[in-house]
C-alpha cells in the first residue's frame, strides 16, 4: 500500500482514506470483544495477596486499528489501587494475577473468543502480551494488558480538574524516576482528547498513523512513539487550520515537514494543566527547558511523548524528507502542496515570580512618573 500511497495525487488522499483506512466495522467487534472480556474479569476474584482487588473497568488504550492490523493496550483499572505506590509495588503481582484469570477464561470457554498469553517478559513485566482472535473479527489482536490505579474515577473528564490534583502528582506523590511511567492512569483523559476532535481530523490523524506504520516496516525500531505523531497531527490542525473541512495534503504536508524540524519542537497543552497554580507552573518550566522535542502528554505533565532519543527522530525526519517529495503531495501540474504556517514551538508565559517583579516594577514606575507629573 506504501506505493498506492505516494503515488496517487494530492486531491485523492480523502478517497485513499475512504478505501483503504477507516474499517469502523471491525472497530465496534473488537470494542463489543473487549467489554465481554472486561465483564468476564470484573466477575471474577482475584486471589492470593491481591484478593481484595476486582478489576472495575477496561478501557482499551493507543494502538492501531487500520485495516487488517491491529494492536492495542488494554487498561484494566483496580478497585483497590488507592495510589500510585500502589500500582508499582504490586504490578508484578497483578500482572501475574491477570494471566491467570484469562487463562482460566479461556479453559472455561465462558468467552466465544480465543487467548494466546504469552510468557511474561521478566518476573517485573508492567504488561502482559497476548493475542486475541474471535470469529467475527478479520485478524487476531495483539494486545498489552495493563493493570492501573483508577485515579481518575471521581474526576470529570468534560471539565479540567482541580490544579491540586497536578500539583500532588507532582510534589512527591510521584515516585522518583517513576514520570511518565503512570501515564496508564490518565487513559480517559487522554482519550477524551483525541475523541472530541472533528471527523476528517481523524481521518488525518489515521493517514498519519499508516504512514508512521509504513515507515516502521520499513526503517524498523527505534522510532518516535505513534502517539507523538497523532499529537504532533492535533497540533498541526489547531495552529494552522482549525476548521472541519480542510485540504488533507495540506494537513499531510505540515504534520511531515514538522517531523523533519523535530530539533526545534516543544509542544504543550493546557487543556487539563496549566500555569495557574504555583507548584504545578515551576514544574511545567523546567519540563520545557529539556532539550527538544518535547511533546508533553495533554493529560500527564510527567510524560515527554516525544521520548528521550533525538536519534529515533533523526531516522523518521530522514524518511519525512524523501515522502515530501512524492506525488501525494503535489498538485496534479509537479508543484508542491502548501503546507499550513505552523510555528515548532509553543509560547511559555513567564513564571510567576518574575511576574510580580515586573508588575511590581512597571507600577513603581508609573507611580514615579505620575506622581513627578502631578507634583509639578
Amino acid at each position: 500500500m506504501e506505493q498506492d500511497l505516494r503515488s496517487i495525487p494530492a486531491s485523492k488522499l480523502d478517497k485513499f482514506i475512504e478505501n483503504h483506512l477507516p474499517d469502523t466495522s471491525f472497530c465496534a467487534d473488537l470494542r463489543e470483544v473487549i467489554d465481554a472480556l472486561c465483564a468476564l474479569l470484573k466477575d471474577r476474584s482475584f486471589r492470593g495477596p491481591v484478593r481484595r482487588m476486582r478489576a472495575s473497568k477496561g478501557v482499551k488504550g493507543k494502538g492501531t486499528t487500520l485495516k487488517g492490523r491491529s494492536d492495542a493496550d488494554l487498561v484494566v483499572f483496580l478497585n483497590n489501587l488507592t495510589s500510585f505506590e500502589d500500582q508499582l509495588n504490586q504490578q508484578g503481582v497483578l500482572i501475574k494475577e491477570i494471566k491467570k484469570q484469562l487463562c482460566e477464561v479461556q479453559h472455561e470457554r465462558r468467552c466465544g473468543v480465543k487467548f494466546e498469553v504469552h510468557s511474561l517478559r521478566s518476573p517485573n513485566s508492567r504488561a502482559l502480551s497476548f493475542k486475541l482472535s474471535a470469529p467475527d473479527l478479520l485478524k487476531e489482536v495483539k494486545f498489552d494488558v495493563l493493570p492501573a490505579y483508577d485515579l481518575l474515577d471521581h474526576l470529570n473528564i468534560l471539565k479540567k480538574p482541580n490544579q491540586q490534583f497536578y500539583a500532588n502528582l507532582i510534589s512527591g506523590r510521584t515516585p522518583p524516576g517513576k514520570e511518565g511511567k503512570l501515564s496508564i492512569c490518565f487513559m480517559g483523559l487522554r482519550k477524551y482528547f483525541l475523541n472530541c476532535r472533528p471527523t476528517k481530523l481523524k481521518r488525518l490523524i489515521r493517514l498519519v498513523t499508516h504512514w508512521y506504520q509504513l515507515c516502521k516496516e520499513k526503517l524498523g525500531d527505534p522510532l518516535p512513539p505513534q502517539y507523538a505523531l497523532e499529537l504532533l497531527t492535533v497540533y498541526a490542525w489547531e495552529y494552522g487550520s482549525r476548521v472541519t473541512k480542510f485540504n488533507t495534503a495540506q494537513g499531510f504536508r505540515t504534520v511531515l515537514e514538522l517531523v523533519t524540524k523535530y530539533k526545534q519542537l516543544r509542544i504543550y497543552w493546557t487543556v487539563y494543566y496549566d500555569f495557574r497554580h504555583q507548584e504545578v507552573s515551576e514544574y511545567l518550566h523546567q519540563q520545557l527547558k529539556k532539550d527538544r522535542p518535547v511533546i508533553l502528554d495533554p493529560a500527564d505533565p510527567t510524560r515527554n511523548i516525544a521520548g528521550l532519543n533525538p536519534k529515533d527522530w533523526r531516522r523518521l525526519a530522514g524518511e519525512a524528507a524523501t515522502w515530501l517529495q512524492y506525488p501525494c503531495l503535489k498538485h496534479r501540474d509537479g508543484s508542491p502542496v502548501c503546507s499550513w504556517e505552523v510555528p515548532t514551538e509553543v509560547g511559555v508565559p513567564m513564571k510567576y515570580l518574575f511576574c510580580r517583579i515586573f508588575w511590581l516594577l512597571f507600577w513603581s514606575l508609573f507611580h514615579f512618573i505620575f506622581g513627578k507629573t502631578s507634583s509639578g
